[in-house]
């Protein structure tokens, strides 16, 4: 199973915001610490703002920060927001379904079966557990924050 950026960079927003907290930081921080781009950081910021998990702040002085404890942020829920429906195959979704095989299929079972156990343990993660090991996460990222080195994959 392989989860779209789009996911992958709410869920480092969201880990941000967290061992920040209960500090505000900026889109651009975000940017920065993790060398993506800023229009992508803008809007899946809304969309997790939308969604009741980040507290926006707009202005001079804006930025954005956790809306509720990490420890209620379950990341199976964000993934479910940001993926939608995880139709791994199509005879996952009755509507796009073309398969002669949908009811019958083994393959099809297992696979629900797979995706299933895939979102358990994710429904079992909360923002608190991937933010948990902070002094180790913040001293990494701390000479990216301070301009020392460019974050891994993106020269300056």
């Amino acid at each position: 199973m392989k989860l779209t950026s789009y996911s992958n960079y709410a869920l480092r927003s969201l880990q941000l915001a967290a061992l920040k907290a209960p500090d505000r930081i900026r889109v651009d921080d975000v940017v920065r610490v993790h060398g993506l781009a800023r229009t992508h950081i803008v809007k899946i910021v809304h969309e997790l703002g939308r969604a009741g998990y980040l507290k926006t702040l707009r202005g001079r002085g804006g930025g954005f920060l956790l809306a509720k404890p990490p420890g209620e942020i379950v990341i199976g829920d964000v993934i479910r927001l940001t993926e939608g429906p995880l139709d791994v195959v199509e005879c996952f979704n009755p509507e796009k379904n073309t398969c002669p095989l949908i009811g019958i299929c083994k393959l099809s079972l297992a696979m629900q079966k797979a995706t299933h156990a895939f979102m358990a343990v994710l429904d079992d993660l909360t923002l608190a557990d991937i933010a948990s090991n902070k002094g180790e996460l913040l001293a990494r990222i701390a000479p990216i924050e301070d301009g020392i080195v460019a974050p891994i994959g993106k020269a300056r």
